[in-house]
């Protein structure tokens, strides 16, 4: 028989904070049939039942509540001891990572270099995605932080604000020497769920334009080389096309927006990973590049 060891513990935290073996065995680096043994063995060792399912997730009995709630702070409080042994260097595990297009290009790459110089050991998985999904990969646990386009509000997130990003009505150079919106021209934007859909409803609303057709697209890169390439015009981040205005492939056709775009880090308000939240620390720490001169 073996004994109970601290991945065991781990595994039963895990199970209970994601609801599946499986999302379990993801977040571990494992097997799903690795976790059910695991758990076999806690509960042969203990003689009692952990875990009970409801439809397709995995519910903890009261004893394995009990289990978990005791077990829970004496893990954490032995990772972050070793971690402030060794001045966090050590921390070692796999971070999923989600963010929003804007954000990505904004701050994600100073965030990256900065983990992969300060924590080595520390694998991370980014994936890009809308904010909408990226809060719902958040709250069901498979993202760990999130770079979310805000103000975002949930009982079951923590969020820092990491800085704004300028608006700006752009087209490229052809359309603009020609009068821009001197004639009705095709606006171009991210879909409705996005703010920048809203900011240009709302600005071709309060200049009395009415485009000649609406388009949209959900890559904010690709939006910015058809609009380069003389294809209408539309709302686009000033981070992301700041070359762009400076060599005039795009210039501006109409005064920027009042509104920008603000930008926040979130995690989990139950998240008690030290890796995690010395993560997060850092991306709260992060500062998205600001309008250029």
């Amino acid at each position: 028989m073996k004994r109970i060891a601290l991945f065991h513990l781990e595994t039963l935290m895990w199970i209970e904070r994601l609801g599946t073996f499986a999302a379990a065995a993801q977040r571990l680096n494992t097997t799903q049939s690795a976790i059910s043994a695991r758990v076999r063995e806690i509960e042969q060792q203990l003689g009692i039942a952990l875990f009970q399912r409801e439809g397709r997730r995995m519910v903890l009995t009261a004893r394995g509540r009990r289990l978990v709630q005791a077990s829970e702070p004496l893990c954490r409080g032995l990772e972050q001891v070793l971690l402030e042994a060794s001045d966090h260097a050590g921390a070692t595990g796999t971070v999923r990572i989600g963010s929003g297009e804007i954000a990505a290009a904004s701050c994600l790459p100073a965030f990256i270099q900065t983990i992969e110089r300060e924590r080595p050991g520390v694998t991370m998985e980014i994936e890009l995605d809308l904010t909408a999904r990226l809060l719902q990969q958040l709250l069901s646990g498979t993202r760990d932080i999130v770079f979310l386009a805000g103000p975002v509000a949930s009982p079951g997130m923590r969020t820092a604000p990491i800085g704004s990003v300028d608006l700006v009505w752009a087209a490229g150079a052809a359309v603009a020497k020609a009068g821009g919106f001197a004639t009705p021209l095709p606006v171009w934007s991210l879909p409705d769920h996005s703010p920048l859909h809203a900011v240009t409803l709302a600005t071709l609303e309060s200049h009395g334009l009415s485009p000649r057709a609406l388009h949209t697209c959900n890559n904010v890169r690709t939006l910015i080389e058809i609009v380069a390439n003389g294809t209408g015009a539309a709302v686009l981040p000033e981070t992301m096309i700041r070359e762009h205005l400076s060599t005039g492939t795009l210039r501006e056709v109409l005064p920027r927006p009042r509104q920008s775009v603000h930008f926040e880090a979130a995690i989990r308000t139950r998240e008690r990973d030290p890796v995690i939240l010395d993560l997060f620390a850092r991306a709260a720490g992060l500062e998205i590049d600001g309008p250029g001169d």
